[in-house]
């Protein structure tokens, strides 16, 4: 967790996220640095708009709970809706599963 904050930590301050650019917030807060996670965070975010993945993670729980159905007492089409439903709760999990591998 501390891998994505260092990073979070350099892009709010206008700074490149570079392998040295991460050992060094890490070190300061007395982390001890793993190089092969820096060197596998800084590889993951290359090519990614941080601002736009923020946005975006900061919306998805709100999506999702807005997809919930509002019971009304009719069973018809109940099933299909849960079907649904589960669907979308699946691929949210793979999301955040995927997501999941930075912060190990």
């Amino acid at each position: 967790m501390e891998y994505i904050y260092a990073a979070l930590l350099l892009h709010k301050a206008g700074k490149e996220i570079t392998e040295d650019a991460v050992s060094a917030v890490l070190s300061a807060a007395g982390v001890e640095v793993n190089d092969a996670r820096v060197k596998a965070l800084v590889a993951a975010l290359d090519g990614v708009d941080i601002e736009e993945a923020i946005s975006k993670a900061a919306a998805a729980p709100v999506a999702v709970a807005a997809a919930a159905p509002v019971a009304d007492g009719s069973d018809e089409g109940d099933k299909e809706e849960e079907k649904e439903e589960k669907k979308e709760e699946d691929n949210s999990e793979a999301a955040v599963a995927g997501l999941g591998a930075l912060f190990m």
